[in-house]
């Protein structure tokens, strides 16, 4: 072979590599656990992605929820601190700030002192399948965390809620100790009700099917209950958010105004209370300050 071929055919297999490298996926950054104190889970490149401003609000101006706050305050700061603690199922009324209280406490835990921070990940529902794979990326990391899934359930001829299951307690290794789950949903038992019926209707045994849907919700040591806001709760919701924004309306026709606007919603809830702020604020034309 001359030198000429030589060149040419070394010039081609350059070319060649070089096409076969741009095919290639990109590689999988590495998960940094240092970067933040909140992730989310990008299960197709198996990598943490990082949060630096997380949407939350403070604890403080979550209303009309005292006893699950505390209730969810304290399992999480035993978590925090090393203790036993219990997944938790976060469960009923939209809009009444059940993913916002996650966050929220969360956020409170770490503003105290201690050596190191609770790190919060979430995961999407479409996800939940890779959840051995994630709770295998964090069991030897040196930190605790709450795993977290905003608005879960599972629908017709979805099996994906038996990787929920292992993962929490039933694999063999169990859920690692340095890891909790907490979720939220509209459904106590996450699985629709003519879903169970049906299981109960084509099953050689009704009762072990039935069983099989509803031990999914019993992963969950606690339920903490959201249920619909009075009227006061409502308001003591819009008068948290005027005064932690310091908006300029007096209390009079704040309060005639959220009732309205509430009327026009047709409902009352923590949502639709900040929902009211938002507007208030721009029609009072200031700025809202940020969490």
């Amino acid at each position: 072979m001359t030198k000429n071929q030589t060149e040419s055919l070394e010039s081609k297999l350059d070319r060649l590599i070089e096409a076969v490298s741009r095919l290639a996926p990109p590689p999988v950054p590495q998960t940094d656990l240092l970067a933040a104190d909140c992730f989310v889970w990008a299960a197709e490149r198996g990598f943490l992605e990082p949060v630096t401003r997380v949407n939350r609000v403070d604890i403080g101006l979550i209303r009309g929820v005292d006893r699950v706050r505390d209730i969810l305050a304290d399992n999480t700061q035993r978590f925090a601190d090393g203790l036993p603690a219990n997944n938790v199922l976060l469960w009923g009324a939209r809009g009444m700030g059940k993913s916002s209280l996650v966050k929220a406490v969360h956020a409170a835990i770490n503003a105290k002192p201690k050596a190191e921070p609770l790190k919060l990940i979430e995961i999407h529902r479409e996800d939940i399948d890779t959840l051995p794979a994630l709770m295998t990326l964090l069991k030897a990391a040196p930190y605790r965390f709450i795993l977290f899934c905003d608005d879960l359930s599972f629908d017709h001829d979805d099996t994906s809620y038996k990787s929920l299951k292992a993962a929490l307690e039933g694999g063999v290794e169990g859920r690692p100790a340095n890891v909790i789950f907490y979720a939220t949903s509209n459904r106590r038992h996450l699985l629709p009700r003519d879903m169970i019926d049906n299981e109960r209707s084509t099953a050689i045994n009704p009762s072990e099917a039935v069983e099989e849907k509803v031990s999914l919700s019993d992963r969950f040591g606690l339920w903490l209950g959201f249920h619909k806001c009075s009227q006061d709760d409502y308001l003591a919701m819009v008068d948290g958010y005027v005064r932690f924004h310091a908006l300029n309306i007096d209390a009079d026709t704040m309060r005639a105004e959220a009732l309205e606007w509430a009327t026009t919603r047709g409902s009352r809830s923590g949502r639709v209370a900040w929902q009211f702020t938002q507007d208030l604020a721009g029609r009072l034309g200031q700025q809202l300050r940020e969490e």
